[in-house]
Parts: C-alpha cells; sequence; structure tokens
C-alpha cells in the first residue's frame, strides 16, 4: 500500500503519511480500544476515492466487491429527508448485523456533505472505545468518511501558503486543521453538523486533499494513457493537460478538477 501510494498518488505528501500512520497503527495493534475512523476532505479530483478503494484493495479480498466492505452513498441510499428516521433504523441494524457477521468489516460514506444531519449520529455507538455494543465486539471495524467539505478552505490555504513560498511537502495538517474544522463541523449544510461524532473526538484522523498543480495533472494523464494501453506521446500529454480549468482566473496555478475528468478528455486527442 506504501509504494502505491507514493507510485500513483500525485501531490498528496499528508495524505500517504496520514493514511500510512493510521493504518500500520491500528493493524499492528491486537486490541484496539476503537475502530479506525478517518474522515477524507478536498475538493473533486483530488483522490479521496482513489485512495478509499486502494486501501480496500489492500485490505480486503475482492476490494470494494468484498462482502465485508459496505458502500453509502446519501443520494443513492438516503434520498428522502422525510424518511430520516427510518434511514438510521435501517443504518443502525445494517452496520449491527454485518459487525455480527464479521468484526473486521469497513464501512465508507461518501458525500457526507450531502448526508442528512443527524442521520450519521446512530452510528456513534459503534465509533468510540467500549467493549461490547449490541452484545457485538465492533473494534476492529474501519470508517471512512469521504466529503467534498472543506475543499475550498484547504484550496484557499494551499493558495496562501504557495504565495508565501510554502511547498507542498512543507504543508502541515496543522496549517489546514482550523480551517477544515471551521468549513465541516460548523456548517449546517454538513453531514457532520452538531454531530456526536465531532463532540466527542471520534474521528482519528482527519485527512486533508490539497488541489493539484499543471504538473500532477500531467502525472495523472500518463497514468491513464497507460492504463488504457495507449502510447504515452507528450504533446497529448501536454494537451490534456492544458485542456483543463485551473484557478485562480489571473494565475491559473491548481486544477479546478483535479484529475477527475483526465480519463474522458484522453479520447479527444486521439
Amino acid at each position: 500500500l506504501e509504494c502505491d501510494l507514493a507510485m500513483n498518488l500525485v501531490g498528496q505528501p499528508l495524505v500517504r503519511q496520514q493514511v500510512m500512520k493510521g493504518v500500520t497503527e491500528f493493524l499492528d495493534n491486537q486490541n484496539p480500544v476503537k475502530p479506525l475512523v478517518m474522515s477524507f476532505h478536498g475538493s473533486t479530483g483530488t483522490g479521496k476515492t482513489y485512495v478509499s478503494s486502494m486501501l480496500i484493495r489492500y485490505l480486503f479480498q475482492g476490494g470494494l466487491q468484498s462482502p465485508y466492505v459496505h458502500h453509502f452513498s446519501p443520494i443513492v441510499h438516503f434520498p428522502h429527508a422525510e424518511q430520516i428516521e427510518q434511514y438510521k433504523e435501517s443504518l443502525k441494524r445494517w452496520i449491527q448485523g454485518n459487525l455480527t457477521n464479521c468484526g473486521r468489516s469497513a464501512f465508507l460514506f461518501d458525500e457526507m456533505d450531502k448526508m442528512h444531519p443527524g442521520l450519521v449520529d446512530v452510528i456513534i455507538p459503534f465509533l468510540g472505545p467500549s467493549w461490547v455494543v449490541y452484545g457485538t465486539n465492533y473494534r476492529k471495524a474501519i470508517f471512512i468518511f469521504i466529503s467534498n467539505a472543506g475543499g475550498e478552505q484547504i484550496n484557499k490555504m494551499t493558495l496562501d501558503l504557495w504565495h508565501a513560498h510554502k511547498d507542498r511537502e512543507e504543508i502541515s495538517l496543522q496549517d489546514l486543521e482550523l480551517a477544515i474544522s471551521k468549513a465541516v463541523f460548523e456548517n449546517p449544510q454538513s453531514g457532520f453538523w452538531k454531530s456526536g461524532i465531532i463532540n466527542e473526538h471520534l474521528i482519528d484522523f482527519v485527512v486533508p486533499f490539497l488541489p493539484l498543480k499543471h504538473h500532477h495533472v500531467k502525472q495523472c494523464v500518463v497514468s491513464e494513457l497507460v492504463q488504457q494501453g495507449l502510447e504515452v506521446r507528450s504533446d497529448v500529454v501536454q494537451e490534456v493537460a492544458d485542456s483543463i480549468p485551473y484557478f485562480p482566473e489571473e494565475e491559473k496555478i491548481f486544477s479546478s478538477t483535479g484529475c477527475k475528468t483526465v480519463a474522458s478528455r484522453i479520447s479527444f486527442f486521439f
């Protein structure tokens, strides 16, 4: 996993460091006091889904297809605000049932910024350091929250630090933590709004994904060409990277969509 992150995840030194620290410490501990809870934050195309699926691929045979990996999307699984009580009950039962089947299960919650406030609170009993919940030992489970919330603040901070001649390798978690928590945990639109998950400090690792620069996008283009079995031509790499919008308007430093649209754009240049 460490090697794969180093080779294939572009421009995210903080992510590599936080994810490896979290996973290694957790798996080395035969008797963890609580499940591993990580929250991924950043704007579109910066690698949040990519890293979570890579992580799952190394931890579970069959990766995301494993019967012990459970993936929730608010738009797919919890679309109607008026049915929130029903969702709470079924989410609690689903997690409880699956942890009874296998204590070493993983639960991925996508687009936390679109989750109905209050819904995730039903999973609080599963995240804390209690020994047994509902008759099940669940402390070896892994929970990953994925969210675009905080992306704007991370982008702004990264831009400010860039203006201050601070390289992304020098950016620390402390530089970003306050901005993320304000944007994510104090936002009435966020799934974490007034959540006990925050008040009880149940998230072990807040993982910020930084905006990507032009040369990072070029690396993504090369990877995608290789993956599609196409010839890696420098003119194509340059053209695809140039076709993506960048911000801020005047300086054009960071990709507005990260590497999200790279795969779909390649066909235009062949």
